[in-house]
């Protein structure tokens, strides 16, 4: 059975085989970053051209699931589609970079991780945490800000909180952030 790692591994491939700007996001993310947990899926942020992401749906071949269609949509719409390995199940989510001041600044500060010796291509701290607040504003996932959470706790004291600040006033979850600073100060000070 393929593991996640070697899953993440093709798709990272085939992604780089079509020059497609790309960075990991979601748990994959916020676990390299924060504090790691198990997740059934892998959310990779990708900015093609509608030929790039069309050649790279089919160059993945028969060994995935992956609807042409969904992937026409996605990129008409700035949304997401996904690719399933046909023999292990595991599931990546593509989602389509939206096209706001936020998601190109995010992209612009993507940095490096090593996945099993592979360097990919990352979220940074600042905004896994941000994007984390944001799904769990528009969802009211607890999972999500405990992941943000957990993040702001392992990286305290590194993080750019003038950056974080100014980009939670933009995307109005200011007080989402002051809740999560306060909590993982908490848990920082109780270290």
């Amino acid at each position: 059975m393929t593991s996640q790692e070697d899953f993440l591994e093709a798709l990272i491939e085939k992604l780089n085989q079509q020059d497609i700007a790309y960075m990991l996001s979601g748990s994959v993310s916020s676990s390299l970053h924060g504090q790691p947990r198990a997740t059934k899926d892998v959310d990779i942020v990708i900015a093609p051209t509608k030929q790039q992401v069309l050649n790279f749906a089919r160059a993945l071949g028969e060994s995935y699931y992956v609807s042409l269609d969904a992937v026409r949509n996605a990129f008409a719409h700035n949304s997401m589609f996904n690719v399933i390995d046909n023999q292990s199940g595991w599931k990546a989510d593509f989602i389509i970079r939206k096209d706001r001041p936020f998601s190109r600044q995010e992209f612009e500060r993507r940095g490096t991780a090593k996945i099993k010796g592979l360097d990919v291509w990352i979220t940074s701290p600042e905004d896994i945490i941000l994007s984390k607040l944001e799904w769990a504003k528009n969802s009211q996932s607890e999972q999500q800000f405990r992941d943000a959470i957990g993040v702001a706790v392992v990286q305290w004291g590194r993080l750019d909180y003038d950056y974080l600040h100014k980009w939670a006033k933009e995307l109005q979850m200011k007080s989402f952030l002051e809740q999560l600073l306060k909590q993982a100060e908490k848990l920082t000070d109780s270290k």
